[in-house]
């Protein structure tokens, strides 16, 4: 059944740490696997508002085994936010501890609940008195966002709450997007146009991207609108020797060579072997090729052959506080110690592609994050500590997304904001002739 299935994802989240992309493969027969993934994805959502109000419930919430608990969570979600009768709720988590194999558990799982269901009203006003646990945030991650944004951080807070739109990007060297949504209308998809982003189209609702049009053959991708900016910040032609460093799994390759088109001098490097293999499967579907390297981008010799490149693209590793509504784990995942590490090495990342770079060439460096120690303030210790770089002017007639703020050495992009955008960030960067 979809709650064991989901209560089984949600356990080897909250417990296990794996990533929910992992623990919800296999999850299920084909019949019910959107419904434990919608499930899943939902608790992990409310998780750390759901957490708090079933505690008090338990005798010893510490000595709950990790399933039970797991399970109890999954059921409150399912009656709190899901169209379900609570009653209904009940009985099914009831049944799914059976299905589990949780020795025992029915009982404590139906008392429990059933505390839930009468009690949950005084249970969330208590979680509710605090930003973090209202919002469903760690409090660390909270109070981060909220020193940052002070102004915006309400909004960005509940963004992260809400289920995330589908946005298309369509292949505009094999057909127009005015073509395509006429395709999409055809199939019964409904959708609009975003102004500001040629070839990108906005779903009503979300589908299963096998009901799209043309998807097998390549003609339309799935990309976030402010993930689809990187291509044009970088500006890069025919003839240029081009880099997209970590690269993985392929979405910012694959719009670059629809710009560039086949047999532009692109590589794409990454430093996993596998996921370098998800960005050759994602360019097989697109109809395109690029250069492919396994390498790590802070020691250029392991796969430079000592020629510069006169435009790259950074899309470096990064906490992904920006993307929380299509990744709801990360508020369970993620920990403040986590921001050194990537800081850390976005700066050996940063530091190795300005060597790469040609004299007069351009470098963006993109990140899926909101805070500002993985963005502007880590490109200003960049600029600071390279003569060679400056900030960059962005290239004649590149668009920016609505609501985009300047952010320091480049421009931010929150949830939330007008534009309806994932939170990236951009710096672009040159590099002098003169080194001063």
């Amino acid at each position: 059944m979809a709650l064991a299935g989901a209560a089984r994802a949600v356990e080897a989240v909250a417990s296990r740490g794996q990533s929910a992309d992992v623990a919800l493969l296999g999850s299920g027969p084909g019949s019910e696997r959107g419904a434990v993934r919608a499930i899943a994805l939902g608790t992990l959502r409310w998780y750390l508002r759901l957490k708090p109000a079933i505690e008090p419930l338990l005798a010893r919430p510490s000595e709950t085994p990790a399933g039970v608990h797991a399970l109890l969570v999954t059921a409150a979600h399912q009656v709190e936010y899901s169209r379900s009768a609570p009653e209904l709720c009940v009985h099914t988590a009831v049944d799914a501890a059976r299905v589990l194999e949780l020795a025992g558990a029915a009982g404590l799982v139906n008392a429990v609940l059933r505390r839930f269901v009468r009690e949950r009203a005084a249970l969330f006003e208590s979680v509710d008195a605090t930003l973090a646990g209202r919002t469903a945030h760690p409090t660390w991650l909270a109070e981060r966002i909220t020193a940052a944004w002070p102004n915006r951080s309400p909004t960005i807070l509940a963004a992260n709450n809400q289920h995330p739109p589908m946005v298309l990007r369509v292949d505009l060297a094999r057909g127009s997007t005015a073509d395509y949504r006429s395709a999409l209308h055809r199939a019964s998809i409904e959708s609009r146009e975003i102004q500001w982003m040629p070839g990108a189209v906005l779903l009503d609702r979300p589908v299963s991207v096998s009901d799209l049009p043309g998807f097998a053959e390549g003609l339309v991708s799935v990309q976030d609108a402010g993930a689809q900016l990187a291509a044009g910040l970088l500006d890069a032609h025919r003839g240029m020797r081009v880099l997209d460093a970590c690269a993985a799994p392929g979405g910012k390759t694959g719009h670059l060579i629809e710009s560039l088109g086949e047999g532009a001098d692109l590589t794409a490097v990454d430093i996993d072997p596998d996921r370098v293999g998800r960005i050759a499967g994602n360019l097989a579907r697109l109809k395109r090729s690029v250069r492919l390297v396994v390498g790590d981008m802070r020691r250029p010799e392991s796969f430079w052959d000592g020629r510069p490149f006169e435009r790259i693209l950074v899309d470096a590793p990064c906490s992904s506080t920006g993307v929380i509504r299509r990744h709801p784990d990360i508020k369970l995942l993620r920990r403040p110690a986590d921001l050194s590490g990537f800081a850390s090495l976005q700066l050996e990342i940063l530091r190795a592609a300005a060597m790469m770079l040609a004299p007069g060439g351009r470098l963006v460096y993109s990140t899926c994050s909101v805070l500002p120690e993985e963005n502007g303030e880590l490109v200003s210790r960049v600029l600071g500590g390279e003569p060679a770089l400056r900030v960059a002017p962005m290239p004649r007639g590149a668009q920016l997304a609505p609501g985009a703020l300047d952010s320091g050495a480049g421009v931010q992009l929150l949830p939330g904001c007008e534009a309806g955008t994932d939170g990236f960030y951009y710096a672009c960067l040159e590099k002098t002739t003169t080194g001063v």
